[in-house]
């Protein structure tokens, strides 16, 4: 048998065991409703991170689009699918509710994966327009729909959000081991069509148990939704405005240079208006709106480092790395996209007992302390990407443990801020800005994909060398190890400036953790 088609086979029992350590280890302390929207996300993201194992090799191997281009392309991608849940997180929050706008959102993403799956390259940016627009109703709402089932300074959140963190991953890790070989050895089609399949099973796990939600989640304005105008309920209005979203969004990733002009000051707009609004609160709310905001603000040069993985990274993996295991050699797609998220299957676990811990012996690291420690974990990861280039300079192949522990030390810095800053949102928002704010935080990140798109083009390998051949790997390989270089850099920096003013942060989150 392919040891392709065993590493599969092995993840997925992993995956098994690891989902039963964490329920044995967390499980009974958790609301039940976690593990029921674990499994939705968990089958969601196989879809979403499947199709993105694929995506950068689609469009420079098949679309034959130069690197330069297919970086933008993808930042502004990404960015537009980290933009769309501020629209996603507003509408639940004020109309549409929780549980209409996930099935919304999982319907039109299972819609982006089929129409990638048709055998043209015409519907490709059709497709990745349904992806936008539905992970902007189904992404923030689950996540803030988690969140109502934990008081405010509930000691479980940080470890549910973490168990919920561990969801995404799994899902992410499958998918981008099972899509990223049909997508690479079979058919690039096939590897989109089976992406799509599981965004359709995730949903159904979804309607299918919603039972077990209680009473959380249900419209918000339903007066609003039944109202009749030009002859149609305003909710069915409301649909077909978030479908007419979907050509938007095709013309925007087609046009990357637009969302230029409109990234930034939408954020730097948002963010004003947080504070805005943060005075109709008292002291102690106002200051932690505060205190979310400058850490919203932080992990916009977190995703701009962390998500080359997506795009150079992507490239470096299939042109720069040794993947050669024995006598076989192992797909870029498989390896690139699935070490992040095994990973953090692993460590989760590990960390939630690390952090039940430090609480029981109140000596819980602050929520400002783990972003500085995620930065300088990146800057480390980045490092190691570095000497990894140094040790495979005379063949322009990196070894492949350089690249494994490259990772290893990447992720752990994702997990100082990632699940972190989910659990942050709902523990410093007041709660009728769970949605808006959530929007917001995927905003910051889609800021931060953009400027990764951005930071990719300095990876960029031009199309022909001086001598108008193509870029050998010996040639490639310093390009790539001089960008790792300064991220690394550059993040050390910002994780120690992080330390500095993290007091100062403290004081306004009025002991929360």
């Amino acid at each position: 048998m392919d040891i392709k088609i065993i590493i599969i086979i092995v993840a997925a029992i992993f995956s098994a065991i690891m989902i039963g350590v964490a329920y044995k280890i967390n499980g009974e302390d958790q609301p039940k409703p976690l593990w029921m929207l674990f499994f939705t996300e968990m089958w969601e993201r196989f879809s979403f991170y499947g199709m993105r194992a694929l995506l950068m090799l689609y469009m420079t191997k098949v679309l034959l689009m130069e690197d330069t281009e297919a970086n933008l392309q993808y930042g502004a991608y990404n960015a537009l699918v980290y933009t769309m849940p501020l629209l996603g997180g507003w509408v639940a929050d004020k109309i549409l509710g929780y549980r209409k706008s996930i099935v919304l959102g999982g319907l039109l993403m299972a819609l982006g994966h089929l129409v990638l799956a048709l055998p043209s390259n015409f519907t490709f940016f059709i497709g990745l327009g349904f992806l936008i627009t539905g992970n902007g109703f189904f992404k923030p709402n689950i996540s803030s729909l988690l969140g109502t089932y934990y008081t405010a300074n509930d000691p479980r959140k940080d470890t549910g959000y973490s168990i919920f963190y561990m969801g995404v991953n799994i899902g992410a890790f499958l998918g981008s081991l099972l899509c990223g070989y049909l997508g690479q050895e079979v058919s690039w089609h096939l590897g989109f069509g089976v992406a799509g399949f599981f965004m359709i099973f995730g949903l159904i796990v979804f309607l299918l148990n919603k039972h077990i939600l209680g009473d959380k989640g249900f419209e918000v304005d339903t007066a609003w939704l039944h109202t009749v105008q030009f002859g149609i309920k305003k909710e069915y209005l409301l649909y077909i405005g978030v479908f007419i979203l979907v050509p938007i969004s095709v013309f925007l990733v087609k046009f990357h240079q637009l969302t230029t002009y409109f990234m930034l000051p939408l954020f730097i707009v948002s963010i004003v208006y947080v504070i805005y609004l943060s005075r109709q609160f008292s002291k102690e709310e106002k200051e932690k709106l505060w205190a979310a905001a400058i850490m919203i603000v932080l992990t916009v040069m977190f995703w701009g480092f962390y998500e080359q993985s997506g795009g150079s990274l992507n490239l470096m993996a299939d042109r720069n790395v040794d993947f050669t295991v024995g006598s076989s050699k192992l797909g870029s797609a498989m390896v690139n996209n699935s070490l992040n998220p095994f990973y953090i299957v692993f460590l989760t676990p590990i960390l939630g007992a690390f952090y039940n811990y430090l609480n029981k012996k109140n000596k819980a690291i602050s929520i400002p302390q783990k972003f500085a420690l995620s930065f300088i974990l990146v800057g480390a990861g980045y490092f190691m990407f570095y000497m990894g280039g140094m040790a495979g300079k005379a063949s322009g192949m990196m070894p492949f443990i350089y690249f494994m522990m490259a990772y290893f030390i990447i992720t752990l810095g994702e997990l100082f801020i990632s699940p972190i800053g989910l659990a942050m949102i709902t523990k410093l928002s007041p709660m009728k800005m769970f949605g808006f704010m959530m929007g917001v935080f995927f905003l910051a990140s889609a800021l931060g994909h953009k400027l990764a798109g951005w930071i990719g083009t300095m990876m960029a390998i031009p199309e022909k060398n001086a001598n108008g051949m193509d870029f050998t790997p010996v040639e490639s390989l310093p390009i790539y190890m001089n960008g790792c270089y300064n991220i690394a850099i550059i993040s050390l920096a910002m994780g120690v400036f992080i330390f500095i003013i993290s007091r100062f942060i403290q004081k306004w989150m009025h002991g929360v953790k």
